[in-house]
C-alpha cells in the first residue's frame, strides 16, 4: 500500500514501521530516534508530530512548557513514543544534556532538527547588545552545541541525520532584523562545518530555509516590522509581502514540516551540506 508521501512503507501489528520509511543507513526496524528543538508550537510541533507519523520516536524540547505538554499529546496519537524536556536551550550544558536524554531513554540518536529560533526587529543603527546576545546564543551557539553533542553520538554510530533551520535572509540585507539574519548565516556555516567534520562517518547534515509563513513567530515578527515601518494597516502590510514572492501565497506549516521530514527520514544518503530553499521563488539558488 502507499503510505506517507508516496514511500510505499506499511503499518506492521506492532506499532512500528518497516521498509522505506528507514534512513537508508539504518539497518534494522527499530523506530528512528529524533530530537526536535523548538518543538512547542508551529514548525517544530508540526515536525514533531510528522516524524512521530512516520514510525519515529520523538524527544521534543522548548522553554515553554505547556505547548510541550499539547506537542506530546498531538505526537502520541502517533501511536509514538515521546520524550518531553523543557528548559532553556541557551544554558550552557542544556543541548548536550538534551541529546543525553535521547540517548539514555532509546540508547542512541538518528535525527536531530534543530528548529528553535528567536528573532527581534531592531533597526540596526538601535540595535541593543541584548538582542543580539540573547538571538545569537539560541540561534547559533546552541544550535552548534547540539549539532555537537548529536555528532558526537552519530560518530560513534556510523549514522545519522542532522537537519538545521535556516533562513532566506541570511542571504538578505535586512537592517531591522540584522542580529536574526546574521545568526542564519551562522546556521548556514555551522551546518556546511559540521557537514564535512560528520561525513566520513557516514553522518549526513543539511538545512531547510522556509520562506514566509503562518506562525507565531512570523506574526510577531511582521508586526513589529510594520510598526518599525510606520505600517499601520497591518493586514495591507502583509497582502503587499505576500505579492512579493512569485509562487503568490505564503507557505503552509504543514508542507514546510514535509520538506523537514524528507531531509530527515527520506533524502538520498549522498545528499550532506545542502541548502534546501523553500521560500515560493522569493530566494533563488
Amino acid at each position: 500500500m502507499t503510505g506517507f508521501y508516496g514511500t510505499g512503507i506499511k503499518r506492521v501489528k506492532t506499532g512500528r514501521w518497516e521498509g522505506a520509511f528507514l534512513p537508508a543507513e539504518i539497518k534494522n526496524n527499530t523506530p528512528p530516534r529524533a530530537l526536535v528543538t523548538g518543538a512547542a508550537g508551529g514548525l517544530g510541533r508540526e515536525v514533531a508530530v510528522q516524524i512521530a507519523a512516520r514510525g519515529c520516536a520523538v524527544a521534543i524540547t522548548d522553554i515553554n512548557a505547556e505547548g510541550i505538554a499539547e506537542t506530546a499529546r498531538l505526537v502520541r496519537t502517533q501511536s509514538a513514543e515521546v520524550e518531553e524536556i523543557v528548559g532553556d536551550f541557551t544554558l550552557e550544558g542544556a543541548p548536550e544534556a538534551a541529546v543525553q536524554r535521547v540517548v539514555d531513554r532509546w540508547g542512541g540518536i538518528d535525527i536531530l532538527v534543530n528548529n528553535a529560533g528567536y528573532g527581534v526587529i531592531e533597526p540596526f543603527l538601535d540595535s541593543t547588545y541584548k538582542s543580539w546576545t540573547r538571538t545569537l546564543a539560541l540561534n547559533v551557539t546552541a544550535l552548534a552545541m547540539a549539532c555537537k553533542a548529536a555528532g558526537r553520538v552519530m560518530r560513534d554510530q556510523r549514522s545519522g541525520r542532522i537537519v538545521n533551520i535556516t533562513s532566506p535572509g541570511s542571504r538578505m540585507a535586512l537592517p531591522d532584523y540584522t542580529a536574526y539574519t546574521a545568526s542564519k548565516a551562522g546556521v548556514d556555516s555551522i551546518t556546511r562545518a559540521a557537514s564535512v567534520a560528520l561525513a566520513p562517518y557516514g553522518v549526513l547534515v543539511n538545512s531547510l530555509a522556509p520562506g514566509m509563513m503562518d506562525t507565531e513567530m512570523q506574526r510577531s515578527t511582521e508586526a513589529d516590522l510594520a510598526r518599525v515601518n510606520g505600517r499601520n494597516d497591518l493586514q495591507d502590510f502583509l497582502d503587499e509581502r505576500t505579492k512579493r514572492i512569485p509562487l503568490g501565497r505564503r507557505a503552509e506549516i504543514s508542507e514546510v514540516a514535509e520538506a523537514v521530514v524528507w531531509l530527515a527520514l527520506d533524502a538520498p544518503k549522498y545528499m550532506t551540506a545542502e541548502r534546501l530553499n523553500m521560500s515560493g521563488g522569493l530566494d533563488k539558488d
